[in-house]
């Protein structure tokens, strides 16, 4: 009877836990899933040259945090799975001596990180404009979150920081442009 009762004790607690919401969870990214379909987008990029050491040099431009005091960005549609979708490459740039001419004349020196905005089909994710979010270091090794989550899906969804924290509260039809404030 005593062991009967622990067990219901605990069940209950669980459920109580469950409906006050404490439980938490898992983090709506950096899944199994979503490193395997960041790999997908990145090496599709490579391929088109949107990243990557010999990309294509497109105008820098002076940015701001987080995503680099200059950054250089690439809009078009790749072919992913025998469909073609949007995708969005920034390549942020930081360091000692930058400028948009520095930037332009050796675009691999400063490079820190390339954060990318890939369509996903619709419903993946409608809340968020249906977009897949990642990021990678210059050699396109998907970096990761402070506590070790790759940096792959709905990033920080729900969160009062991050990706899709910072383009919804700048505003743009689609997540896409981010005012200056």
């Amino acid at each position: 009877m005593n062991k009967l009762r622990k067990i219901t004790l605990a069940l209950l607690g669980i459920a109580v836990l469950f409906m006050s919401g404490t439980i938490v969870s898992a983090a709506p990214f950096g899944s199994k899933s979503d490193v395997a379909t960041a790999g997908k987008i990145w090496n599709r990029l490579a391929a088109v040259l949107m990243v990557g050491p010999d990309r294509i040099n497109v105008r820098p431009f002076e940015g701001t945090e987080p995503h680099g005091a200059i950054q250089q960005v690439m809009a078009s549609k790749i072919m992913i799975n025998g469909r073609k979708r949007r995708v969005i490459v920034k390549a942020n740039h930081l360091g000692e001596g930058i400028s948009v001419a520095t930037v332009y004349d050796n675009p691999n020196k400063f490079l820190k990180a390339y954060t990318i905005m890939f369509k996903m089909k619709k419903g993946y994710d409608p809340a968020n404009k249906d977009w897949f979010w990642m990021k990678f270091d210059p050699k396109g090794a998907l970096l990761k979150h402070p506590k070790g989550m790759p940096l792959a899906g709905k990033i920080a969804k729900g969160s009062e920081k991050g990706c899709i924290f910072c383009h919804k509260a700048s505003g743009g039809e689609d997540l896409e442009t981010l005012s200056e404030k």
